[in-house]
């Protein structure tokens, strides 16, 4: 009976190892899927439709973007008379309403100022002070909800509204770049994120016909879909765009990507301004997942949202963390309790890792080629310097069994069995001892002198790492109860067209 226990015991912690490849192996699955794209879309219904549109752009002290937006906004390929802009200026201090009241003399019936005097409610606040705006006229066949800083390429719109040619099509998002420039090495990461978590993502989730979230920095609504969802925008959570597109999809229309309608943002550019971002969006996940819990795999409740390749994508991301603590933590348990099989399960992981990475890097950089100029370094690195050595090491076996030690000992050093038990049980942990590198790189970019070795850090641990850090803090930020403050990214005006 132990020793029936004793293996129970060992599969255990097996599976739990094992477990940590769930997120690659949906991944995976997640490109594969790209490539039934071409066959099973909606694309038979689309039509050059331009409906009367009304673009409300939310801004709080946007003075330095905000002109130049409304401008390129109204240039855009599509009919004059069936376009217009609504900013909701929540309480600017800065030079936001002298901006906007010369655009509204300008652009007259074209460029609407909507001024709130009590303002700092958050996003989802502001949005809904246009909507009842908007909604209490009859103009407006469709509503464009867009970031206060994104540049538009001229036939986006266009591209999008062709989908409302679809009844059945509630909502269309677009594909959000990373547009800074000059771009630092956070923004390539971000750069690289989006091809995987937009570009590649969001294809998969139309052939599956269940879309996560709509980008908030652009997303097409028609009217009809978002008065069923009774016009407005959700302010209980931090994850208003989430809860606009699942609320869609339950109201039984369609939210759609068009990979080919280009947005041009800003993204953070320090690991604070990220991190402060990040922490929101997790924020929201969580709440959603919640708010959500009898849908998850439950594909009686809804056909698509509540389908098991939808929710396996969900819950890679959603607990990434949690897989990756699980599986390093176990790791280390085998070494102490059974040695060469947690070699063997360690090799599997890793083999698997690999597989994985090469096959979605190669990808992703084959979907977006420009980008993949601009961040193939970050692309490359997007796992970590140390994740990327684990991968060669167990691929290369000699890489480990001979020239590490015979460089040891070129360099005069002998390295002795403690070493190797040590380097052994580094591997083994460094799942779990990647977050934390990632996350002392957040604290030394706020420490002086030290901020310099901040990025060395990012690049060490990955970008990949840094992201489930946060996704970890975003669990006790919501455990803790804490107050729920939509902040603000700061914006400079960098954005430019590539």
């Amino acid at each position: 009976m132990i020793a029936l226990l004793a293996r129970g015991g060992l599969g255990v912690l097996v599976v739990v190892v094992m477990a940590g490849a769930i997120p690659l192996l949906a991944a995976c699955w997640q490109f594969l899927l790209i490539g039934v794209h071409g066959v099973r879309n909606h694309l038979g219904a689309v039509a050059d439709v331009t409906p009367r549109t009304a673009i409300v752009v939310p801004a709080w002290n946007e003075g330095a973007v905000v002109g130049a937006t409304v401008e390129r906004l109204l240039a855009m390929d599509y009919p004059r008379d069936a376009l217009r802009v609504y900013v909701v200026d929540d309480a600017s201090t800065d030079e936001t309403p002298a901006v906007l009241e010369a655009k509204v003399r300008a652009h007259p019936g074209r460029v609407w100022h909507l001024r709130r005097e009590q303002g700092g409610e958050g996003k989802a606040h502001t949005l809904n002070h246009g909507l009842r705006t908007i909604l209490a006229d009859d103009w407006a066949e469709a509503v464009m909800i867009i970031d206060a800083d994104v540049i538009f390429v001229d036939d986006a719109l266009r591209k999008m509204a062709r989908h409302l040619a679809d009844p059945g099509v509630g909502a269309v998002t677009a594909y959000i770049k990373e547009g800074s420039r000059p771009a630092n090495y956070l923004n390539r990461f971000v750069g690289y994120e989006y091809i995987t978590a937009q570009a590649a993502a969001r294809r998969a989730q139309n052939v599956l016909g269940a879309m996560v979230c709509l980008a908030g920095g652009a997303q097409l609504h028609s009217r009809t879909s978002l008065e069923a969802i009774g016009g407005r925008i959700d302010t209980s959570s931090l994850a208003e765009d989430t809860f606009t597109t699942f609320m869609t999809q339950r109201e039984g229309r369609r939210a759609v990507f068009e990979g080919s309608a280009i947005v041009w943002a800003e993204e953070p550019d320090t690991i604070g301004g990220l991190w402060k971002q990040r922490l929101r969006w997790a924020r929201g996940n969580v709440q959603v997942t919640k708010r959500y819990k009898r849908l998850w795999f439950r594909k009686w409740r809804d056909r698509r949202l509540g389908g098991l390749s939808f929710g396996v994508f969900w819950f890679s991301i959603f607990l990434m963390p949690l897989f990756m603590i699980g599986s390093s933590a176990s790791l280390v348990t085998l070494y102490f309790i059974d040695d060469p099989l947690a070699w063997r399960v360690f090799h599997l992981l890793w083999i698997t890792n690999a597989v994985v990475y090469l096959f979605v890097t190669f990808f992703s950089f084959a979907i977006d080629p420009q980008t993949a100029r601009r961040s193939w370094r970050e692309g490359i690195l997007f796992p970590g310097v140390v994740s990327l050595t684990i991968i060669l090491a167990t691929c290369l076996p000699p890489l480990f069994d001979r020239w590490v030690p015979d460089a040891l000992r070129a360099a005069g050093l002998t390295p002795g069995r403690a070493v190797a038990h040590a380097a052994i049980l580094f591997a083994y942990a460094w799942l779990s001892c990647s977050m934390l590198v990632a996350w002392a790189a957040k604290l030394l970019e706020s420490r002086g002198r030290w901020r310099l070795l901040s990025p060395l850090f990012v690049y060490v641990a990955g970008y990949g790492p840094l992201l489930c850090a946060i996704t970890f803090a975003a669990y006790i930020y919501e455990a803790r109860g804490a107050e729920m403050t939509w902040d603000k990214t700061e914006k400079t005006g960098k954005v430019a067209l590539a």
